[in-house]
């Protein structure tokens, strides 16, 4: 693997470089780094780090990861609900919960493993821990996916995300009654300097583009469909934030106070793509799932009391 440089900025200094290196690298654990650091995998300005080192503004960074061990991913019968299949792509649904791909720690309960079970064939340009994934959802976002069985099919639908030509709607709940009826919101993503677990709309950041839409207005909330035009991590959920109406039950970018639901109300309701090889433009929907129906219509209701 090759190495990765990073140059501490101001907000970090005085971390420890194990929690900085964690805020570049999520994919890793505090206890992986500290392990390379141990096996004299980091270096801080060309010298070995040490893991009690609090980095400094400007410090340079340099990890090289050893080689990792493919891990065996167990095919399990997660009885995963297949939306479409031939002979080069999937389209599955993804239920609130599940994570798409396992990472180290984490090699169970997944997408990858239930498709293993009930697909014969995956491509294997992503790897052993990602076979077949060309984009993912978040852990509690439901919603459709597209899946690649052998490489061409993968890199059609990969160029086919960064032409933007694949169609992605979410139905989302948010925080606040949007006056507007549709918007545009295009504002560049990266990763938030002070929270380095999170994403943000910065200056510098990749260009971001998510348009919206208000299906239907409550006391508080506002139902709304947005459509992708860039596929950047979290996307929706930092740009509704970034507007001012943040997805409701979301944890990591959501208010304190809001409603019980088990993770961010977010649902991929809509996928289209055009097949790699008939060059047939398909298009799927799956309806929303029956805790986010049943939060709306108990919005509905509360809406209708407060009338009276």
């Amino acid at each position: 693997m090759e190495d990765l440089t990073f140059i501490i900025e101001n907000e970090q200094a005085k971390e420890r470089i194990d929690k900085a290196i964690a805020s570049f690298e999520s994919d890793w654990s505090r206890t992986q780094i500290q392990n390379f650091i141990k096996d004299g995998f980091v270096k801080v300005n060309n010298e070995p780090a040490k893991t009690s080192y609090k980095v400094k503004a400007g410090d340079v960074i340099v990890v090289t990861p050893p080689d990792a061990i493919p891990l065996d991913i167990v095919a399990e019968n997660l009885n995963l609900e297949i939306i479409y299949e031939d002979e080069d792509v999937v389209v599955v649904y993804k239920p609130r919960g599940m994570v798409v791909h396992p990472a180290p720690g984490h090699t169970t309960g997944t997408l990858v493993n239930g498709l293993m079970y009930q697909i014969k064939d995956l491509s294997g340009i992503n790897g052993v821990m990602r076979p077949g994934i060309v984009h993912r959802i978040d852990k509690d976002t439901t919603g459709l996916l597209m899946v690649a069985k052998n490489d061409v099919a993968h890199v059609s639908l990969v160029d086919q995300l960064v032409k933007k030509t694949v169609t992605r709607k979410y139905t989302a709940l948010v925080h606040g009654r949007i006056a507007h009826d549709k918007g545009t919101i295009d504002a560049p993503i990266a990763r938030d300097k002070k929270e380095r677990q999170s994403m943000a709309v910065v200056d510098n950041g990749k260009h971001a583009v998510t348009h919206f839409r208000v299906i239907e207005r409550f006391d508080k909330f506002s139902l709304v469909e947005c459509q992708l035009e860039t596929g950047r991590t979290h996307q929706i959920r930092v740009h509704m934030k970034y507007i001012g109406y943040p997805l409701a039950g979301d944890p990591k970018y959501g208010p304190k106070k809001t409603i019980n639901f088990d993770g961010q109300v977010l649902h991929a309701g809509l996928l289209g793509f055009i097949h790699p090889k008939t060059g047939e433009y398909l298009e799927f929907t799956y309806p929303l799932p029956e805790d986010f129906t049943n939060l709306i219509q108990d919005l509905k209701n509360q809406s209708l009391i407060n009338e009276e």
